[in-house]
């Protein structure tokens, strides 16, 4: 097996998925923004939020169009650069795929085109229900992915068959409700959520700076304002359950991004900085939050969290119970109704994953000297300083966010609109939300090697067998295409944002509001 090629085509996927995570958050973070801006346009009345709705639907579209090419050719790379992968769990993690294209996609599919240019043949009330059709199908897209991701951190709800050498689905519910899927879901979107609001909040900020469409900008900053301070709250409340959910599930991973080398005293503390060395195994200059990580992650003062070295020698101990699994699914290779030879392989079917891995080292797992179980079992680490880094950066900037959002939101409620710093700083931060989201997802998928699916198949063992010079021809393809795309977006997104919103008139509203005593409204101008 070339190595060297596994490595590439991880590198490929790596990109690929990149690409598509710069079109992702925005249609997640714009779809219910839009929601909430033509609730009050059907409300009041009002042209500003007629105005303001259809524009920013005109840059969700044009997100969204691209959105769609780079997700399609990534599936394709599925069958042509993973085709052991898809052999081996295609028939668990193509249902949720399924699911997504004939649910979600098609929802969104049958909607998106009745919200561009339904605006003039449907009431207000039925576009505002198709607006809303579209942001369900937007969010419903998002949960089948994750939940076909997160089956790949946590495989619930499936078993390994020696018989036809594929997982196969044992409970669709517990796929489904899997726990790791589902935190991994609302931190997302939350997520997702953030980036639209950063990017409402910070082209409405250059509009407010130019003194141009101010009628529009003033209320989308204050729909992003209130909008971006929940969703962020919301990501870091989230990501406290990501992490506890790892704390059952993928316990490797959160040592790895606490560079955790050793089992300390519950509860355990949470570093906020250091300098992990990994040849010495330690981390220098460490500076802890005393406890914090153990109640993060057990949700009790007395809940322990194991250390690298701890985990590392289980996971020897699993690849020794593996390799007895290994030989029961090879002897029924040849003989199935070996009785002897199948209750040997469920004793020990939850370990076999494990002694795969020595098929980087030895041909037959059955032959690997205790060298081989120890180079092994090191494998199951990934890249600690990169994990490390990569969580505070991201958790940085979950907190900058917050701050961001919350002098955002006061300005917005005293209606200070005015041109200064602050404005200038919401234009300059635009494309931080995207960092965040790839620093999110790099950490991730990083965490999970040397797995593509959690203790079950080695990333490994489940490309496709290709040359290196095929895999470069499919690199320099999808960068072009992909930057290509990347491109043609910006240079739309930046045509619409500099000719603006379109102007109309006041319409009576749906549902009057009446003024109160003590409250500003936003005027409408």
């Amino acid at each position: 097996m070339d190595f060297a090629v596994v490595e590439m085509s991880r590198l490929q996927f790596a990109l690929t998925a990149m690409y598509h995570f710069l079109f992702v958050p925005l249609t997640l973070g714009l779809s219910f923004m839009l929601v909430i801006m033509e609730s009050v346009y059907v409300m009041t009345g009002k042209a500003a939020w007629r105005d303001a709705t259809r524009f920013w639907s005109k840059l969700f579209g044009i997100n969204f169009v691209l959105g769609v090419a780079t997700g399609l050719t990534m599936e394709f790379q599925f069958g042509t650069n993973w085709s052991y992968y898809s052999h081996a769990v295609g028939d668990v993690f193509g249902a949720p795929l399924a699911i997504e294209g004939l649910m979600a996609f098609f929802l969104e599919a049958t909607f998106v085109g009745l919200m561009f240019f339904g605006w003039d043949k449907l009431s207000r009330l039925a576009h505002l229900g198709v607006t809303f059709m579209v942001a369900i199908g937007s969010n419903l897209s998002a949960l089948w992915i994750l939940i076909a991701n997160g089956w790949m951190q946590n495989p619930v709800g499936s078993a390994f068959n020696p018989e036809t050498m594929r997982m196969e689905i044992t409970s669709i519910m517990e796929v489904i409700m899997n726990p790791v899927a589902q935190a991994k879901f609302v931190h997302t979107v939350s997520a997702g959520y953030v980036t639209g609001a950063v990017f409402v909040l910070g082209v409405s900020a250059y509009y407010l700076l130019k003194g141009r469409h101010t009628e529009v900008a003033r209320r989308s900053f204050a729909v992003a304002a209130s909008f971006g301070l929940a969703a962020s709250l919301s990501v870091v409340i989230l990501g406290d359950e990501s992490g506890y959910a790892l704390t059952d599930n993928q316990r490797m991973k959160l040592a790895s991004l606490e560079a955790m080398w050793d089992t300390h005293e519950a509860p355990a503390g949470l570093t906020l900085f250091g300098i992990p060395d990994v040849e010495a195994r330690e981390t220098h200059y460490e500076v802890q939050i005393p406890w914090l990580l153990g109640i993060i992650a057990t949700r009790s003062f007395d809940g322990e969290v194991r250390g690298i070295n701890d985990l590392v020698a289980t996971a020897a101990e699993r690849i020794r119970r593996g390799i007895l699994a290994y030989d029961a699914v090879e002897t029924l290779k040849t003989d199935r109704t070996n009785l002897a030879a199948r209750a040997r392989f469920e004793t020990y079917k939850a370990d076999y994953g494990y002694a795969l891995l020595l098929k980087r080292h030895v041909p037959d797992p059955r032959l690997a000297t205790g060298a081989d179980i120890l180079r092994a079992a090191q494998s199951t680490v990934p890249n600690v300083p990169v994990m490390f880094w990569l969580f505070r950066g991201m958790a940085g900037l979950g907190f900058f966010f917050i701050g961001f959002f919350a002098l955002a939101f006061w300005r917005a409620s005293r209606l200070d609109f005015r041109p200064g710093l602050f404005l200038k700083i919401a234009v300059l931060i635009i494309p931080l939300p995207w960092l965040a989201a790839e620093l999110g997802w790099m950490l991730a998928e990083i965490g999970r090697q040397p797995w593509v699916v959690e203790g079950q198949l080695p990333t490994f063992l489940a490309a496709s067998s290709l040359t290196m010079g095929q895999i470069w021809v499919t690199i320099v393809g999808f960068t072009l295409l992909y930057g290509t795309l990347a491109v043609i977006m910006v240079r739309l997104m930046l045509a619409a944002i500099a000719h603006g919103p379109e102007r109309s008139e006041d319409e009576p509203g749906l549902l009057p509001l009446p003024e109160k005593p003590g409250i500003i409204p936003l005027p409408a101008e």
